[in-house]
């Protein structure tokens, strides 16, 4: 059994401990439940995570070599980028769907919702949307 907190330790909940560590909530639930990291229950049955609990992977994610950012898919090499603004962002889940308004026109996309929260992408933002496409048909209008 973990050990329990202080009143003065700081608690969070797994949705919290997994923005920290920039994982998904189902991976903390899967790490919780195979006790990779500890827990203490509500009396509503819920788990928190006590904050130094979670310093050991804090530690590693620093220790990360640069080369695991995303910093490598900054610059990308295709040509078909259609600049907008996020008119809208839904998460339900696992994924995330985001629509660019592109002067009169929308494209939606369908993309992980750790992939948005990792852009931190919100309402209002500027975006792009990359289009890589074997096929690419006209309509007459």
């Amino acid at each position: 059994m973990p050990p329990r907190p202080t009143r003065t330790q700081s608690l969070l909940t797994p949705r919290e401990a997994a923005g920290m560590l920039n994982v998904s909530y189902p991976t903390i639930k899967q790490w919780i439940l195979s006790g990779k990291i500890a827990t203490t229950p509500t009396p509503g049955g819920h788990h928190r995570i006590p904050a130094d609990s979670l310093k050991p992977f804090l530690k590693r994610e620093q220790e990360a070599p640069p080369i695991r950012s995303r910093e490598r898919y900054r610059k990308v090499s295709g040509r078909n980028q259609l600049v907008g603004k996020v008119l809208d962002l839904k998460i339900d889940g696992l994924l995330a769907q985001v629509v660019l308004a592109i002067g009169d026109q929308r494209v939606t996309a369908i993309i992980t919702s750790d992939a948005v929260r990792e852009m931190q992408l919100k309402r209002g933002d500027t975006a792009a949307a990359l289009v890589k496409s074997t096929d690419v048909m006209i309509e007459l209008v």
